[in-house]
């Protein structure tokens, strides 16, 4: 069954997620909408005579919610770039630029990733020439598993413009070897966006393009039960692709848009009145441009996240390197303000713990003179000082706990390289945040994470270990959060944040028919088999699409 009838389903184990009722066993389905949830006798009095689909005892909830993804930026990689893991070491990364030149014409770009943050020390003048022999003097630009940085070839530097006297750009930098001063080929940040621009003025500007990658990724989202989403960074090539996905009947989920509020590093000139103003002219009945972003700092990989504490002493950044914030207190409580004017809440990105600091005192600001407004989040909320943690629930603030890394894992291993062990080895308070009251929603940054499979990221809250076995070990496993809490983090929690939860989140009448239907029980397996969960239906608006609803 894959159109949108009247039907109902019965025999299962439906985990609702309302309070009220946590456990069904029928529910019925009359228009996309759910209709009756609860006994089988009730659903047969919603839907009169319509078709029952006995599902033998299997569990259904929710779909899920992803609070934070880049999913049009994801379905481009993985159908138009060069992809490789982030645990590759330099010389396999080297072979993979060498496989895809061989694939290209000459003088045709290289585009792709994602390099292991690891590689930050290697990435030297003499890593830049190998990467130039293996691109066949071709222009290259690799992103790293943070998307914040890149790696690029000589022939890229000369076509993004950047020369010995280049300038670094406001919130970036091109870095340069200390005793030469010769450019690396290593792009930090707002640096970033040189190489991309020359990416984009040389490569096709199809608007399909993006239009069949949001397709992929929406398919590869709902296959894995996402049936709603919060896009982090929605410029208008984004609301471009998803408008033209909406006109083809082919968005199979809703989507939250968050439009860049100041200057972003990685999209400058997409933020003002213009963007804000397009608004309207992108909404459907399955986007809401109604959300905002900003970087408050960068990442702690690269040193470039807000911290209280030192980094690791370091011969260009020295002993004392703490990096810093985009916005003062008072200069993010005005955009905060203007934003709340416009019935806008933000999702401020936050690495570091100042930035965190900084981000809840503007907050705090706001409601002393605003009073109680819109839910702002924090992303990506993981290095937290013990005195913000209460803060969260106080000041009406979601930790948007981004990506999907709660557990060891390379991204983990490469901050080690620049952040004291003793305070890595502190991240992610999720147990702390969601025990003094924090609402808490969990996203996976995709593509930042290669994968956006929601069971892995679910078996890392409950577990804190890594779900594939490659890294050995528990990332602070005091934060370890309980199955219900952590199915709450993927479903009413970011409906409720996204301010979808009049439509979904949970198994309720009235709401969309928005779920799916499990391989396995989640109560009644052990933790470390969470992550082996098959979606073996999905459905949106009661229309499957993904599996069989049988």
């Amino acid at each position: 069954m894959t159109d949108r009838t009247d039907y109902l389903v019965h025999n299962a184990a439906v985990c609702t997620m309302d309070p009220s009722q946590p456990w069904a066993e029928a529910f019925a389905v009359r228009d996309g909408r759910l209709a009756a949830v609860g006994s089988l006798a009730q659903a047969r009095a919603a839907v009169p005579g319509a078709r029952e689909i006995d599902l033998r005892g299997r569990m259904v909830m929710p779909g899920l919610i992803d609070v934070h993804n880049h999913f049009v930026w994801a379905g481009r990689a993985e159908l138009y770039e060069t992809g490789f893991p982030p645990i590759l070491p330099l010389a396999q990364v080297l072979d993979m630029v060498c496989t895809a030149a061989a694939t290209k014409a000459p003088g045709e770009w290289i585009v792709g990733g994602i390099w292991g943050s690891r590689l930050l020390p290697e990435l030297t003048p003499a890593a830049r020439l190998a990467l130039d022999e293996a691109a066949g003097n071709r222009p290259v630009m690799l992103r790293d598993d943070s998307h914040h940085n890149r790696w690029v070839s000589s022939a890229a530097l000369v076509l993004a413009g950047i020369d010995a006297s280049t300038p670094n750009p406001p919130g970036g930098e091109i870095v340069r070897d200390p005793a030469s001063g010769e450019a690396t080929g290593l792009l930090k940040e707002g640096a970033s966006a040189l190489a991309e621009a020359a990416v984009a003025h040389a490569l096709s500007t199809d608007p399909q393009l993006d239009i069949t990658a949001a397709a992929h990724a929406v398919r590869r989202l709902n296959a894995y039960g996402v049936t709603a989403m919060q896009e982090a960074l929605t410029t208008r090539a984004v609301m471009r692709a998803i408008q033209g996905l909406e006109e083809q009947g082919r968005l199979s989920a809703w989507v939250v848009g968050s439009i860049p509020v100041v200057d972003a590093p990685l999209a400058p000139g997409e933020a003002g009145e213009e963007i804000f103003a397009l608004r309207e002219t992108f909404r459907s009945r399955h986007f809401r441009p109604d959300a905002g972003k900003i970087f408050l700092d960068g990442v702690p990989t690269s040193r470039t996240a807000a911290m209280l504490e030192p980094y690791n002493e370091d011969p260009v950044y020295g002993c004392c390197w703490r990096g810093g914030t985009a916005l003062s207190v008072p200069q993010l409580a005005r955009v905060l303000a203007d934003c709340e004017a416009r019935n806008i809440a933000v999702k401020i990105h936050c690495t570091g713990d100042a930035a965190v600091r900084t981000a809840l005192d503007a907050i705090d600001v706001l409601r002393t003179f605003n009073g109680p407004g819109l839910m702002h989040q924090i992303a990506h909320a993981s290095f937290v000082d013990p005195a913000e943690v209460p803060r969260f629930a106080e000041l009406n603030v979601l930790a948007d706990l981004s990506p999907i890394m709660w557990f060891p894992c390379v991204i983990v291993e490469a901050i080690r390289q620049s952040v004291p062990s003793a305070r890595v080895d502190r991240f992610w308070p999720n147990r702390d945040l969601l025990e003094s009251g924090a609402l808490i929603a969990a996203g996976s940054d995709w593509p930042v994470v290669p994968n956006p499979d929601p069971w892995l990221g679910l078996q890392g809250l409950v577990t804190r270990r890594d779900p594939t076995g490659q890294f050995p070990g528990a990332l602070w496993a005091e934060q370890a959060m309980p199955l219900q809490a952590a199915l709450a983090a993927y479903t009413v929690n970011p409906a409720r944040a996204l301010r979808i939860d009049d439509v979904t989140g949970s198994l309720e009448a009235g709401k969309s028919a928005d779920f799916v239907m499990l391989d396995r029980n989640l109560f009644e397996i052990p933790p470390e088999q969470l992550a082996q969960t098959r979606v073996l239906a999905t459905c949106f608006e009661g229309r499957v699409v993904h599996g069989e609803l049988a």
